[in-house]
């Protein structure tokens, strides 16, 4: 018998879900994983190769009837929604994931939430930001207790889906005050976090951790640090001419996934998004990797 009550997780195959999983594990809770059925092989190996008799995975999708889903979720206590998406998902998809966990008697939710602080934001200032928004919206009066981790931006989407850094230029570029303050978490360190709020009994409301709070000044100096390579810092313009980019590219664009990355740069350039605190005290048994280290890690061979 674990000294845990059991969590289910849903998105338990994509990267921050099958490490919520792991570090779950890693602490001795009990773990029910839905995996939708036409997850393929390797995903389902990634999760049974974890290798714990603590582990279950249960066939199923957040867009099933409620009360399929419900069975799904059985006895946990607490769900944690690590999906990704469209509205269809983020939204609607997770609606119907709050709705079976109140029928399946959970006591606590933990959306897909995950990015700086959408708190903060205003309506078309990111529209994946925006659907997240919708999604707490449509929480409002559920009885379970909604507990909702942010982590800033991931080093992995920093590093890479930002489109930031150019190795083979040997560039990185950015917008705005290069001394602006940017809360940046690693996925695995983000999956230790929601993993001690997820056992937390006393966890509620609204958590905020940082692996790291660093200016794009001081990202690149640890980028160079981390990959030993010399990187050319390039301005590309205020936050304001950030805004007029954002606006020409999506009066042009076919598809808004063209200028997000934009649009979650100017929720960080600006400051809008910034966290007023970090909640990093409560687990002080995570130790967030520095930047510097997961870059040495990551970095392309040169």
């Amino acid at each position: 018998m674990s000294a845990f009550p059991k969590i289910f997780v849903a998105g338990a195959t994509g990267l921050l879900g099958g490490q919520i999983v792991q570090a779950l594990l890693d602490r001795g809770a009990p773990v029910r994983a839905l995996v939708r059925p036409g997850a393929g092989e390797e995903k389902r190996r990634s999760l049974t190769a974890l290798g714990s008799d603590r582990l279950e995975l249960v066939e199923g999708d957040i867009t099933d009837p409620a009360e399929r889903l419900a069975e799904a979720i059985g006895d946990a206590t607490t769900v944690i929604s690590a999906v990704q998406g469209g509205p269809d998902v983020i939204v609607d998809g997770q609606a119907n994931l709050l709705r079976a966990a109140e029928k399946a008697g959970a006591q606590r939710f933990i959306p897909s939430d995950f990015a700086f602080d959408l708190t903060k934001l205003d309506d078309g200032d990111n529209f994946m930001i925006d659907w997240r928004r919708q999604a707490a919206a449509a929480r409002a009066g559920s009885p379970l207790d909604v507990i909702s981790v942010l982590n800033g931006a991931f080093y992995e989407v920093m590093t890479g889906f930002m489109g930031l850094i150019d190795w083979e230029r040997g560039t990185l570029s950015h917008w705005g005050d290069p001394d602006q303050p940017l809360d940046l978490t690693s996925v695995a360190d983000t999956a230790a976090y929601t993993a001690s709020v997820a056992l937390d009994p006393a966890a509620t409301g609204t958590l905020r951790f940082a692996g790291e709070v660093m200016s794009m000044r001081q990202f690149h100096d640890a980028v160079q640090r981390g990959s030993g390579r010399t990187l050319e810092l390039r301005h590309l313009g205020t936050a304001d001419d950030l805004r007029a980019e954002i606006s020409r590219q999506a009066a042009v664009a076919q598809n808004p996934f063209d200028y997000v990355a934009l649009q979650y740069q100017w929720c960080m350039v600006t400051g809008k998004a910034k966290f007023d605190r970090l909640d990093n005290d409560r687990y002080p048994d995570v130790t967030p990797v520095s930047m510097t280290d997961f870059v040495r890690a990551t970095a392309p061979a040169h």
